[in-house]
């Protein structure tokens, strides 16, 4: 018997929620169904809930430590899910793993140097690389049959010597790819060879379907391991990400050093009160909380597949190896990213993500959110086919 009723819609309107309530400014209209930005419309698990009341109802709220049960939360977590061998001495705890890429940027490069990364990706990549003044370099991957490869060979071509970072995203955002292990290999293999800093955003590495294996990417090879910094998160995992809490893995300890520098500058020194205790309870109880939501996150995709694949002509969708992002391939409508979103917005009311965002290369893409009650996506998958009907 389940312990969660995922069918029951949670109300998020006037709840400050980015994805419910922010319409209006972002959309230009408030009447939109959001299945944009990357959010469960599921309750965190009761375990999570339960430690933060309790912390709420002892009513003190003052400077509070990282206590090493957390980093045993978090080590006992990894080791039994992924079989990745953690040493609580390589965490460093930051808000989000967005700071954490600017923070790893801003530590490990100098002003104008290069980085690299695959595109399309995860658009805060490129905002990150040109916000800190750095030099954005992209590798264009190639897409087929629904699912996107990394072209190691053009990548390698492009390490002149002036590129010192690259950013990657395992598993990947937006096209929900799960590297492999040879993937990753052959990739830990070329950056150890040109000395590249690997900085990798690992938060959807739970959500994972069944058939395909999560690989850290730190854990292929000792050499990697010392030039990698691996981010890492409960939020994505269990619908936490309003409580900021996620860490950097980096093994290495002159970066691990370099990086705590860079931390110390910035005036950080922990996270807040609630997205500790959270931190641990998700990594201590909520197995079966994720259980279920994969499980019903699944169905979902399975039924938006199909139905994309039913009822809309002229669009495709391939079920994702993981996440619960589905890459809407809307190129054979020979439409462009704002005329995609204008019939989106405007004739289906429906909020995604335009895939240009993610990179030049995903213009006529969109990103759907499947994470979110079954009668929600039913909604929202014929508001698509609203939206893009002939």
């Amino acid at each position: 018997m389940k312990k969660y009723d995922l069918d029951n819609l949670i109300n998020r309107k006037d709840t400050s929620s980015v994805k419910w309530d922010e319409n209006v400014r972002i959309f230009g209209r408030g009447d939109v169904l959001p299945m944009w930005v990357a959010d469960m419309d599921f309750q965190a698990p009761l375990e999570v809930s339960k430690a933060i009341m309790e912390k709420a109802n002892h009513g003190v709220y003052g400077y509070t430590t990282i206590s090493p049960s957390v980093h045993d939360a978090v080590k006992g977590w990894f080791q039994d899910r992924h079989g990745w061998s953690l040493n609580p001495e390589w965490f460093t705890y930051i808000s989000g793993v967005v700071p954490a890429l600017s923070a790893t940027i801003q530590a490990f490069s100098d002003p104008e140097d290069k980085i690299i990364l695959f595109s399309p990706v995860y658009y805060p990549f490129y905002d990150m690389i040109i916000n800190n003044g750095r030099k954005l370099l992209t590798s264009p991957m190639n897409y087929k049959e629904g699912r996107y490869h990394m072209d190691l060979e053009h990548f390698e071509s492009q390490l002149d010597g002036s590129v010192k970072m690259l950013l990657l995203c395992n598993p990947h955002n937006p096209g929900g790819t799960v590297w492999t292990y040879e993937e990753l290999k052959q990739l830990s293999e070329i950056c150890v060879k040109h000395g590249i800093v690997v900085v990798t955003d690992e938060i959807h590495a739970d959500l994972v379907f069944k058939g395909h294996a999560y690989t850290p990417f730190a854990s292929i090879s000792e050499e990697i391991a010392l030039q990698t910094v691996t981010c890492i998160a409960p939020t994505k995992t269990f619908n936490i990400a309003g409580l900021q809490a996620s860490l950097m893995v980096t093994p290495n300890q002159a970066m691990r050093e370099k990086l705590e520098v860079f931390m110390k500058k910035q005036g950080h020194f922990t996270l807040n009160i609630f997205g500790i205790v959270a931190t641990e309870a998700a990594y201590r109880h909520g197995a079966e909380w994720l259980e279920e939501v994969m499980e019903y996150i699944e169905e979902n995709m399975d039924l938006a597949v199909s139905f994309i694949q039913k009822e809309i002509p002229g669009v495709s969708a391939a079920k994702p190896e993981g996440t619960y992002l589905l890459w809407i391939d809307c190129t054979s409508l020979g439409l462009k990213d704002d005329e995609l979103t204008r019939l989106l917005v405007h004739k289906g009311k429906l909020a995604l993500d335009a895939g240009k965002k993610f990179g030049n290369e995903a213009d006529g893409f969109i990103r759907m959110n499947v994470a979110c009650t079954r009668a929600t996506l039913l909604d929202g998958l014929e508001r698509l086919k609203q939206a893009l009907e002939s």
